[in-house]
């Protein structure tokens, strides 16, 4: 079933060809976040009434956006939004930290501005849906933390905070996280076979993603912010306990604040 999108009628504005209004509108959508990477349009017969235009002019308006790299024709004959940030700023970086661990702490460093602003803007923004992803996510943590499968683990912890990210509405924001994702892994997967080592840090980092949670959910982005802060802290410093970067100060690891599990708004 074809999500329901504000598609409006198209009126050609003078000096512009019709198809690029069509253009437009739907690049709109993508920067809105609407249209999300890998996501199909409707089928040309039933997207030409949304806009009021004939199924010709629809169609050399997507075509446009298949030049731009914007769209891509899917086996099915339909269009659908490329991810623009694929492979960008992944593989290369992915084999670094599997050789260099001093490459961790940068990949942590640009994580902790990331999330911070993600969690505080999504806490602001964050729509029903993105609420209802973010549960789904959580929860996908959860069934996971008994199973002690790291992989699991990483790739469950990567949806959540790129969850985080989408809620944030920030289109740079998002394209980045999307095009980091592989990088973020791989960095979680270390990172959770290092947890594994002290049992007590896992109930401390459930704590810390359920409270970034609830700040979301209820709309609190100082809170948010805090929270996504103290987690990324506490990873930081923990990684870099066991290997700490020469020339670098040692982190003090924060005392955890988040053994008390707040409430979840459901």
């Amino acid at each position: 079933m074809d999500k329901e999108l504000p598609y409006r009628p198209v009126t050609p504005p003078p000096r512009q060809r019709l198809s690029e209004s069509i253009a437009l509108q739907v690049e709109e959508l993508i920067v809105q976040g609407a249209l999300r990477p890998g996501e199909a349009l409707p089928p040309e017969r039933t997207l030409a009434p949304r806009f009021g235009v004939s199924r010709p002019s629809l169609r050399e308006a997507l075509l446009r956006l298949e030049a731009r790299g914007l769209l891509k024709v899917t086996h099915g004959g339909r269009f659908a939004v490329t991810d623009v940030t694929a492979q960008t700023m992944t593989d290369p970086l992915v084999h670094l930290l599997q050789r260099h661990a001093s490459a961790e702490q940068d990949v942590l460093e640009m994580r902790h501005g990331l999330e911070m602003v993600a969690a505080q803007f999504a806490a602001e923004r964050a729509t029903r849906e993105d609420r209802a992803r973010l549960r789904r996510a959580y929860g996908n943590m959860l069934k996971t933390r008994s199973r002690r499968d790291v992989l699991a683990d990483a790739q469950a912890d990567a949806d959540f905070h790129l969850a985080i990210a989408e809620a944030s509405h920030n289109v740079a924001l998002i394209h980045v996280m999307r095009g980091i994702h592989n990088l973020l892994r791989t960095c979680m997967r270390h990172a959770w076979e290092v947890m594994f080592n002290e049992p007590g840090n896992i109930d401390v980092l459930h704590g810390q993603h359920r409270a970034l949670l609830d700040a979301v959910l209820t709309g609190d982005a100082e809170r948010a912010r805090n929270a996504a802060h103290l987690h990324l802290s506490y990873v930081r410093a923990t990684l870099q306990q066991l290997a700490p970067r020469p020339g670098r100060p040692r982190v003090q690891k924060p005392v955890a604040a988040t053994r008390r599990k707040p409430s979840v708004r459901r």
